[in-house]
């Protein structure tokens, strides 16, 4: 997908699309951090229609809910490209050993040689955790590294 972007001075940023559809699209990324989304009419392309607003935060959300099962795809297709090289989704049990532990605790990469990508919580995407980060109960920990290393995460974050 083409994506042009085009600086507002003073305002911030436009970005503008065709849809599979042939909709053009704009995304207005203003620098109060809020966003406008408009529609351009297909008989006079300096024309565009309002769709709606969204503050920082709703955007943020919003993005969060398509990128989660994008983010699961990527790795998919990568692991498809690499030979031994899996990827994988381990959900994290109510009362199982790292509940409201944070991830650094696990030690995952360094028992398993297995990297968590993502967490996934509800529809929230926290990508690239930090050692720091808690892991809830139900959280899905987005893991890539290999068969057995995949295996092994697995046992660990079930069994501590």
């Amino acid at each position: 997908m083409d994506i042009r972007e085009v600086q507002l001075p003073g305002i911030g940023l436009r970005y503008e699309f065709a849809t599979a559809d042939r909709d053009r699209l704009a995304v207005i990324a203003k620098r109060t951090g809020d966003f406008e989304v408009y529609r351009y009419d297909n008989g006079d392309p300096d024309a565009a229609d309002p769709l709606f607003r969204l503050t920082g935060e709703e955007a943020e959300g919003l993005a969060q809910i398509l990128g989660a099962p994008r983010i699961v795809e990527r790795f998919a297709e990568l692991t498809r490209e690499v030979s031994g090289i899996d990827a994988g989704q381990i959900r994290i049990r109510p009362g199982t050993a790292f509940v409201d532990r944070p991830l650094g605790e696990s030690q995952i990469r360094t028992r398993t040689g297995a990297s968590i990508v993502a967490v996934l919580r509800g529809e929230a995407v926290l990508p690239s955790p930090m050692p720091a980060d808690v892991l809830r109960a139900g959280d899905v920990l987005v893991v890539i590294g290999t068969e057995a290393g995949l295996t092994a995460a697995e046992f660990i974050l079930d069994r501590g």
